[in-house]
């Protein structure tokens, strides 16, 4: 169900230094660092992140991804999270810079928290000429 879990910190290299420590013991590791944000888990799989912004009010957001199965789904949820009257952080669409085979899309429900549909086997359709 849950893909994927984000917090945001005040210090973030403080933060970091923290999860180092107390994640190794249980065989995690920062496997991702994108200087803003980090993802902590196992390699190939950042299932716990960390990021801090200079924009972040004091009550900082919880960004949850959920699993999703396919590329439909993602549409789906995109779908209904808008009738339930979320705002739309980004639309559905793929995330190569995540990794290959990302495809997400992103609201704000209604107590300001940043949630994700995410599918990770995403292939792009190759354009064909007739």
């Amino acid at each position: 169900m849950i893909d994927h879990l984000g917090i945001n910190c005040a210090d973030l290299e403080s933060a970091k230094s923290f999860y180092d420590r107390i994640l190794a013991p249980l065989g995690y590791s920062r496997v991702m660092d994108f200087g803003v944000a980090c993802g902590y888990g196992t390699e190939g799989d950042p299932a716990f992140w960390l990021s801090s912004y200079d924009d972040m009010p004091p009550q900082r957001e919880v960004h949850v991804a959920f699993r999703a199965a396919d590329v439909d789904a993602v549409h789906a949820f995109h779908d209904a999270a808008v009738a339930a009257g979320a705002e739309v952080l980004h639309a559905p669409r793929p995330w190569p810079e995540y990794h290959p085979g990302y495809y997400g899309v992103f609201v704000r429900d209604l107590d300001g928290n940043n949630v994700e549909a995410v599918t990770h086997g995403y292939v792009a359709q190759a354009e064909t000429g007739s």
